[in-house]
């Protein structure tokens, strides 16, 4: 991966992270204060608790990434040690879908009329979930590599030995 590519994504992370901290702190400010403009038509304070955890797995897969791309720059990737990251990164896909599912329901009472949104609401959330299972997949292949690496170095020790 090249120093462009790494300094790029990174750049991206630090603005995502910060972005989502700012949200969260305005977030819990207008909770805190007690000045939520609700009036009845939507549950903002609901939305609101479900937009900060929201935020939380967001920063999670952040901090993953963070660290895989780290341990990429290193050459340390194929490691047992990236699956902590990735497993992190599935699991912070997985409580988004289910921080989008909680939306769904809190938005579905409001729906009532034209219930397809709430369909297709849930469609998106079946689709973030999709997006982890593909990152699974992603995690299989890493593991086949790891694997393989493993198998490599040993089969040089042994050629090592030999000559």
């Amino acid at each position: 991966m090249g120093k462009l590519a790494v300094g790029a994504l990174r750049s991206v992370l630090v603005v995502v992270l910060l972005g989502t901290v700012l949200l969260q702190v305005l977030m819990v400010w207008t909770l805190a204060g007690g000045k939520d403009p609700e009036d009845g038509s939507l549950p903002l304070t609901a939305l609101r608790v479900i937009t900060i955890l929201g935020m939380v797995s967001v920063q999670v897969a952040v901090v993953c990434v963070g660290r895989l791309v780290t341990m990429v720059r290193r050459g340390t990737v194929f490691s047992h040690a990236a699956f902590r990251y990735v497993d992190g990164v599935i699991g912070a896909i997985v409580a988004a879908a289910l921080v989008w599912f909680a939306v769904t329901i809190v938005n579905a009472p409001g729906q009532r009329d034209d219930p397809g949104v709430t369909v297709i609401m849930g469609g998106i959330g079946v689709a973030i979930l999709g997006v982890a299972l593909i990152v699974f997949v992603l995690r299989m292949l890493l593991a086949q590599a790891v694997a393989r690496d493993a198998e490599a170095s040993r089969m040089q020790a042994e050629l090592a030995e030999v000559i």
